[in-house]
This record gives C-alpha cells, sequence and structure tokens, in this order.
C-alpha cells in the first residue's frame, strides 16, 4: 500500500511538471497582439479547457459552474501587455472573474479550493458583494491582506449588462478600468513573471457568465 501510495504520487508529480512544460511550451503573442471575437461553433485549438463547460454560442464564450477551472488561452503573454473584453453576468451572483499572468495549467482542487498562480481580478465576487484584483490568494490572512489584493464592495453587476474590462500591466502595477473609468489598481512589490507567470484565462464559479471580444496586446 504505501508503495502504491508513492507511485501514485509520483505519477501525479510528473503529471503536473510535463503540465507545466506544455503550457510553457505555447507560443508568445507577438507585436501583432492576439483577437478573438468566437464568432465559430467550436472553441478552437487555442484554448486549454480545464472542465470542458466552455462553449461557444452565438458568435460569444459562454460558461457556468466551472468552479474554479479555468480556460487557458494557449499563448503566452507578452511581459507588459493591454488585456481588454466585454463581459456579462446572466445571474444576479455577477462573478465575472479571469486569471492573468497564472501558469496556464491549473485548476482547483477535489475539495473546490483554488490558489491561482497569476492574478485573479473579479468583478462582483463572493455574490456580487466584492470586485478585486488578487495576488494568488482570494481569500488571504486578514493581517496580510493588503499585501495580497485591493478592493471595493460599492460595486454591483447587473444582470445582462454589458461590461468593457480593460486590464494593464506594467511592471508591478496592475491597473483595471471598467467601461473606460478607472476601477482598481495594485501594485505588487514583487512581480509575478516569467515561466510560470505568463498565460491568461476566463475562468469561473458558478454564474452563468458570458465573454467577448478578447484583445490581447504587448504595451510598449
Amino acid at each position: 500500500m504505501v508503495r502504491l501510495g508513492g507511485n501514485m504520487a509520483l505519477g501525479a508529480a510528473v503529471a503536473g511538471v510535463l503540465a507545466l512544460f506544455v503550457a510553457c511550451g505555447d507560443r508568445r503573442i507577438g507585436g501583432g497582439g492576439f483577437t478573438d471575437s468566437y464568432d465559430r461553433k467550436e472553441l478552437g485549438s487555442n484554448y486549454r479547457d480545464t472542465i470542458g463547460r466552455y462553449v461557444v454560442h452565438g458568435g460569444r464564450l459562454h460558461v457556468a459552474k466551472a468552479y474554479n477551472h479555468p480556460l487557458w488561452l494557449k499563448r503566452r503573454l507578452p511581459r507588459n501587455a493591454v488585456i481588454e473584453f466585454d463581459a456579462w453576468s446572466h445571474t444576479p451572483d455577477g462573478d465575472i472573474k479571469v486569471e492573468i499572468y497564472g501558469d496556464g495549467r491549473s485548476f482547483t482542487d477535489h475539495r473546490g479550493a483554488y490558489r491561482g498562480t497569476g492574478y485573479l481580478i473579479c468583478l462582483g465576487g463572493w455574490k456580487n458583494t466584492k470586485s478585486f484584483i488578487a495576488r494568488q490568494l482570494e481569500h488571504p490572512p486578514k493581517r496580510r491582506a493588503r499585501e495580497f489584493m485591493v478592493s471595493r464592495t460599492d460595486f454591483k453587476v447587473k444582470v445582462g449588462q454589458k461590461y468593457h474590462f480593460r486590464i494593464v500591466r506594467k511592471g508591478g502595477e496592475i491597473r483595471w478600468e471598467i467601461d473606460g473609468k478607472e476601477f482598481l489598481s495594485f501594485m505588487d512589490r514583487r512581480p509575478l513573471r516569467g515561466r510560470g507567470h505568463d498565460h491568461f484565462a476566463f475562468t469561473n464559479w458558478e454564474s452563468e457568465v458570458a465573454f467577448d471580444n478578447l484583445s490581447i496586446r504587448p504595451l510598449r
């Protein structure tokens, strides 16, 4: 029994290393940037779906009940970038969420716990009570909360209303705009960068959310 358990643990570790190697081998987004309007019937080969619940329909990307299983873009982000997209929620929970500068393959464990590998950006999270930028930890220790997260509680996502996200990453700073207005900014004194911190993902817990018009371009 001990030997079997050791082999299983070793197998899981090897699988994790191989998955990370595959993600790091993804092609980098060049000077021309990357765009996707989802005007097709299938998700396509540009994405790594970690749960199988992300679908393209009616020219939009849809997801619900992914439970912290991201849809990773199989393209590595520029060191500094501008990321834009449209998003809206079909449920009162809001909870429109993406992850930037993650490892391109991670997802929740069997208990639903998830430690991000990048920065989690969420509009109307926690049943539409909190919007935030979080460095890996969506639930940071209270004593160190400011080190890992900036947030606000005065904004509520409206059902069916389309929001335009603009996220700018430059060095250790992340600036987030909603519909052309500054929303939140976060300064990381230990910026996540390099191997394992170079992918973008749409992600989700339970809410029914749609995304469209993704654009990623290098920041010069």
